[in-house]
């Protein structure tokens, strides 16, 4: 039996059952009964009804609430609500309701087999669009990774050819373009995918902690080395590591861990012979490393050393073609965590996403629609369920339009109004702002002085 041809008819009268089952359109459906009491829900569980028709004679009332039932219950079902004529507003109130459409008594086979093959038609539409949506998906996804943009399947190729061979590969983009995401990928389809990968936020670790927390220490070493340490290149022998926001390494750790780059060897603290390892190396960050290493902030032998295999990965403004295909990914994500049916955004939410710059990329799309999923009470997600910044969202003036007489804004313009645009969208916080712009606190400082911007 086909779950997706599945009728029920609910109503006191019986004959109207034997009158639908002797219909043509019948012989599209598995036709079911039941009464106007809670026993319908029952029958729609237990037999994968997809499409039910609630009579409901000149009791408008109780029938929108069987319909409200029914839709509680599974808002995927097809519900027709049938009764005495009523007028076009009342019409579209139950339309609104969540019904498929209204059906005035008396029942003439030729509307109502109309609407049901029109319904019928719809959900193998709907069945057919699904099918090639996971298709789709499944062709452009590819190790945690989503996107049909070129750049992205270049990127693609490269990890796949890279990854068996690699010691040392550099990921750059901005925060939330997937760069750890990519780091797995790699490690995943390397030789080396049952050993373990370690990663080393590298941003998070104090400056004076980084060699002990790279290394490890022997006991003794220094004032409450009570025991030895493993650092984290032990950890990770024979397998990988991901150095994380590279940038943020001390410039006197990173003379040691060249050493180990070219070496495979370290010495921890106090220890008074080397370790050797085998360990890949993934390093990623958001900063320019050419500039940090103009700036001094960066060994250059250290930069070329990483520098042999870049993966620079786009933001998501410059890939919205991907924007459908992972609010699908999300949204089925949010389902299974939620116990949702989500079946997508409307056309006003998608108008926003393909409007709104995304600062934070793929991670402030993920979440943006994991919040939305926990707030949507329909099937489909709404502007009302999306954050108060997006729901005022005005696409930025000036830095992307042109200024009065026709002319083009300027450079330090574009600066100007998107480093304003980033500190509304962050708040105010300065330390994510200098995050988004790769640049340092104290640069944000000067530029904010710079434009006589007031935070």
């Amino acid at each position: 039996m086909d779950a997706q041809t599945n009728l029920l008819i609910i109503s006191d009268d019986f004959s109207l059952y034997e009158s639908v089952k002797k219909a043509p359109v019948a012989a599209d459906f598995n036709v079911f009964f039941a009464q106007t009491d809670d026993a319908y829900l029952d029958v729609i569980r237990e037999n994968g009804i997809r499409v039910v028709l609630v009579d409901c004679g000149d009791a408008l009332a109780a029938g929108l609430l069987v319909l409200k039932k029914i839709k509680k219950s599974d808002a995927l079902v097809d519900v027709l609500v049938g009764g005495e004529a009523i007028g076009r507003e009342a019409v579209l109130d139950v339309i609104r309701s969540g019904a498929t459409d209204f059906v005035p008594k008396p029942y003439e086979r030729d509307i109502l087999g109309d609407i049901l093959r029109r319904i019928s038609r719809k959900r193998e539409l709907r069945r057919e669009t699904l099918h090639l949506e996971k298709k789709l998906e499944r062709k452009y996804a590819f190790e945690g990774l989503i996107s049909r943009n070129p750049t992205m399947l270049e990127i693609f190729g490269v990890i796949e050819n890279i990854a068996k061979y690699f010691s040392s590969v550099l990921v750059t983009g901005e925060t939330g373009t997937g760069k750890e995401v990519v780091a797995r990928a790699i490690h995943g389809l390397s030789p080396y995918k049952d050993r373990p990968l370690v990663v080393c936020d590298c941003a998070s670790i104090p400056e004076n902690l980084f060699e002990s927390e790279l290394f490890g220490y022997k006991k003794g070493a220094f004032t409450g080395a009570d025991r030895d340490k493993r650092g984290l290149f032990e950890e990770a022998d024979g397998g990988t590591i991901l150095l994380d926001e590279i940038a943020e390494i001390p410039v006197a750790v990173q003379a040691k861990l060249l050493r180990v780059l070219e070496s495979r060897e370290f010495r921890p603290l106090g220890a008074n012979e080397s370790t050797a390892v085998e360990v890949r190396v993934l390093a990623a960050t958001n900063k320019d490393l050419g500039e940090a290493v103009r700036a001094g902030g960066f060994r250059e032998d250290l930069f070329h050393r990483l520098n042999k295999v870049v993966i620079d990965l786009p933001p998501l403004r410059e890939r919205l073609e991907d924007i459908p295909l992972l609010v699908r990914h999300f949204l089925q994500g949010a389902n299974r965590n939620f116990g949702k049916s989500l079946r997508g955004v409307s056309r006003e939410v998608q108008k926003i996403f393909l409007k709104y710059a995304w600062p934070g990329n793929v991670r402030e799309l993920a979440n943006v629609l994991e919040s939305a999923a926990m707030l949507c009470k329909k099937d489909f997600v709404d502007v009302a369920n999306l954050p108060k910044y997006l729901r005022d969202y005005v696409p930025p003036q000036g830095a992307l339009a042109f200024t009065g007489g026709g002319r083009l804004s300027t450079l330090s313009d574009l600066e100007k109004d998107y480093i304003a645009y980033l500190l509304k969208v962050t708040k105010g916080n300065l330390r994510q702002t200098a995050k988004i712009l790769s640049i340092s606190r104290t640069t944000l400082y000067n530029k904010l002085a710079k434009y006589g911007i007031r935070n």
